[in-house]
Order: structure tokens, then C-alpha cells, then sequence
């Protein structure tokens, strides 16, 4: 851990180090076991697509594969897009109630992003849109191949972390982490297999 108070590489437990954030690491959040079949049915089960973002004006094919899953209210617009969501798979359901246990929180929606190799990425964002509500909370559960996930300060760069996301862990941002931070997945030239990410988060209804 740095020995300045606003930089932390976090391992497990909840993060109070970081002004302005509600965060909590559960690093073996599922065993193994669980990830290895979990990784596959998803992988294999999910309508996986390759939407459309607008960057600096122009229209591109973002750097990974998704599907939006949730009750039928859930509709979320990002990237200048609206996307309807998928009906909950039973494994998803079942998971779900399990992170609603661990975070206190009530999730009705997931964006499942699937990283196929590290040119896969997701820049920097934060998860601010208006269907979630001011203080959202996001549940991030990752499959497959360890990345990095960078946190940043909108207004202070330098206070920041990083955490390796291994197979099996789950991130929690609650709060007014999204109002304060932007975060990232980079691109990175090493080897990387596929990984699968999992953030689950509540949308309020968009008559709101």
C-alpha cells in the first residue's frame, strides 16, 4: 500500500482510504468450482453483441461484447443508445440474490461485458446515468482472465486506485463513488484470456 492516503492498491475488505467513496472488495467471492461453470454458461448462453459508442463525435464498434439483462422496466440508455433488456437466465437470478446478501443492497439489472483478450477494453466512464438514481450502487463480479480496474478522481488525478480483478471477485462501489470517480478497464499487451464481467446495479423506472 502507498504511503499516500488518496493512492491504494486494495486487496480485501472494505476501502475507506479514498475520499468521497462507498467501497468494498470481496476478492473469492466464488470459488473455482463455481466460476469455471458459471464463465461457460454464460459465455455460451447470453446473446452476446457488439454495440455502438460515440467517441469525440464519431460512431465506433466498442472494444467488447455485451447483453443487457433485467426486469422488463429496465430500460438503460448509454452510449446514445436505448437498450432493452434480456429476461433474467436462472443462474443470474440465483446470483444475484447471493450479491444482494453480501452488498445489502437490491439489484434489478446487469450488464454482462465480455473482454475476449486485452485488446478488449472499456475507457474511462463513470456509471452516473440518470436511471440510476444519485448514489447508485454498482455490484461488479468478474469471470475468467484477471484485469486491472482503475479508479480515478474526477477533480484530484492523483487519488486513485487499482485493483487486479481475479476470477471470482466482486467489487462494490456505493455512494457518491460515481459522482467523484471515473474508472477503466485498459488494454493491455500481455497475454489475457477471456474474462466475463458481471455489474449489477438498480435502474429506476424511466418515467422518473
Amino acid at each position: 500500500m502507498s504511503n499516500d492516503p488518496c493512492h491504494v492498491t486494495a486487496s480485501a475488505g472494505i476501502v475507506t482510504v479514498l475520499p468521497d467513496t462507498q467501497l468494498c472488495f470481496f476478492p473469492k467471492f466464488l470459488t473455482v468450482d463455481e466460476t469455471g461453470v458459471l464463465f461457460d454458461e454464460l459465455r455460451n448462453m447470453l446473446p452476446w453483441t457488439q454495440h455502438r459508442v460515440r467517441l469525440f463525435g464519431r460512431e465506433l464498434a466498442a472494444p467488447r461484447l455485451s447483453c443487457w439483462i433485467g426486469d422488463k422496466s429496465c430500460r438503460y440508455r448509454y452510449s446514445g443508445q436505448l437498450h432493452t433488456p434480456q429476461p433474467w437466465p436462472k443462474v443470474l437470478r440465483i446470483l444475484r440474490g447471493r450479491i444482494e446478501v453480501a452488498t445489502k443492497a437490491r439489484f434489478n439489472s446487469v450488464l454482462a461485458n465480455l473482454y475476449r483478450d486485452g485488446a478488449d477494453s472499456i475507457a474511462w466512464h463513470a456509471d452516473d446515468e440518470p436511471e440510476l438514481g444519485p448514489e447508485p450502487g454498482i455490484a461488479s463480479l468478474s469471470l475468467g482472465a484477471t484485469r486491472r480496474f482503475c479508479l480515478r478522481h474526477r477533480q484530484d488525478p492523483a487519488c486513485q486506485a487499482e485493483w487486479w480483478l481475479t476470477d471470482g471477485s466482486l467489487l462494490y462501489m456505493a455512494g457518491r463513488t460515481q459522482a467523484h470517480y471515473r474508472h477503466a478497464v485498459p488494454k493491455t499487451r500481455k497475454p489475457v484470456g477471456p474474462r466475463i464481467n458481471l455489474s449489477f446495479r438498480w435502474i429506476f423506472p424511466s418515467d422518473r
